[in-house]
């Protein structure tokens, strides 16, 4: 690990009540690209590494902002049935290796399904660990987890209220038709493209996602002219 990109803090856990540690990047990191479906690419130093937090003590696994706001009493009532009966302890590491940032997301989409818990966070959690694998090379798991985050990504759209953060429902379309783009689904993705160019509405309110859209759908114009 580059010196100076991380800090360690300690933080309180939900769960079992107990202070842990948590490391933290620093916001300024050298970026060198970005893909179309927003993973970015860094230097020297990965901070996707470092998104879930995990709690040493119990095995707690969740994104800052799950730790920091109120979990809802009968997410809690299931999360600790399940981790404070078990022991689960996950030792403190300073710097990830790519099998312990994996391990960190797996146990966070678990959690997830015991709770029921939102598509939105589901295709969250499984995109980033998505562009963990891409950046690490291993194209297998990162389609496995691509496919995680597109099926999210659709039930939250049927399901799921927007917007959700800065992420509105043309956001997501748009995810979705990159993400089938980089699995091979031509035609899923030009149907979601579709919708985007052909709103005005997005045209008008949304122009950064429109023209995003318009860019993906001219690159894979090109890109199936040279096949």
């Amino acid at each position: 690990m580059a010196v100076g990109k991380t800090f360690t803090v300690e933080k309180f856990c939900p769960i079992c009540e107990k202070k842990f540690r948590v490391v933290k990047t620093r916001s300024r990191q050298l970026v060198t690209e970005r893909d179309e479906d927003g993973c970015t690419h860094f230097a020297d130093f990965n901070p996707y590494y470092y998104t879930v937090w995990v709690c040493e003590h119990c095995g707690f696994a969740a994104d800052e902002d799950t730790f920091t706001k109120k979990i809802p009493d009968r997410h809690l009532t299931i999360l600790k049935a399940v981790l404070l009966t078990k022991n689960i302890k996950i030792p403190f590491v300073e710097e990830r290796t790519l099998g312990e940032a994996s391990t960190a997301f797996r146990l966070a989409l678990k959690y997830l399904d015991l709770i029921h818990g939102k598509a939105s966070k589901k295709a969250k959690y499984a995109h980033q660990l998505a562009w963990i694998y891409r950046l690490a090379g291993d194209k297998t798991q990162e389609n496995e987890f691509l496919t995680k985050a597109v099926v999210n990504y659709e039930e939250a759209l049927m399901r799921e209220s927007f917007p959700i953060g800065e992420l509105t429902d043309n956001a997501v379309v748009y995810l979705v038709a990159a993400l089938y783009n980089r699995l091979g689904e031509r035609q899923k993705a030009t149907t979601y493209l579709s919708k985007l160019i052909s709103d005005k509405g997005v045209r008008e309110r949304e122009p950064r996602i429109y023209d995003k859209a318009r860019d993906l759908w001219g690159d894979m114009r090109a890109s199936s002219r040279k096949k």
